[in-house]
């Protein structure tokens, strides 16, 4: 169990680490942001899948342990997992929305300051997304 700790605290900070590498090496070659995305991709996933292996590598008495639980373990496992996934996946929409709608919003307001009410709505719709989102993770978490 401490080495599966050990390895997911290195896969963390590697996971922090060779994205600011890649940018360095892409702020000092200036232009060449590519080979750094591509660098921090691979670098990224190469972790993901080494971490994995590591952690899934145990032995069978833990799999026969596992397999003894019973299913509402499972079942709350997933009800969490629903939980934030609909919470993250809900926020990111919501940025997006509010991404698009407050930058068209700001150039119509610099145009004319008269539409201000208006184009506030349309950006409060697009932050409705989230808590939409995370009404509806709460109402899963509820029936745990």
């Amino acid at each position: 169990m401490l080495t599966v700790k050990i390895t997911l605290f290195i896969a963390l900070i590697l996971s922090i680490v060779i994205p600011f590498a890649a940018y360095a090496v892409g702020e000092k070659n200036r232009g060449r942001y590519k080979k750094a995305l591509a660098l921090n991709v691979i670098g990224f996933f190469g972790i993901l899948i080494i971490s994995q292996i590591v952690i899934f590598t145990g032995d069978v008495s833990a799999a026969e342990a596992a397999e003894a639980a019973s299913s509402s373990g499972l079942a709350t496992g997933l009800g969490y997992l629903a939980a934030a996934l609909v919470t993250g996946l809900s926020c990111i929409g919501g940025g997006i929305a509010v991404a698009s709608a407050a930058s068209a919003a700001l150039g119509a307001i610099s145009e004319d300051q008269s539409i201000l009410g208006k184009s506030l709505i349309f950006v409060g719709l697009a932050e409705g997304v989230a808590l939409y989102g995370l009404i509806i993770s709460f109402m899963i978490l509820s029936k745990l």
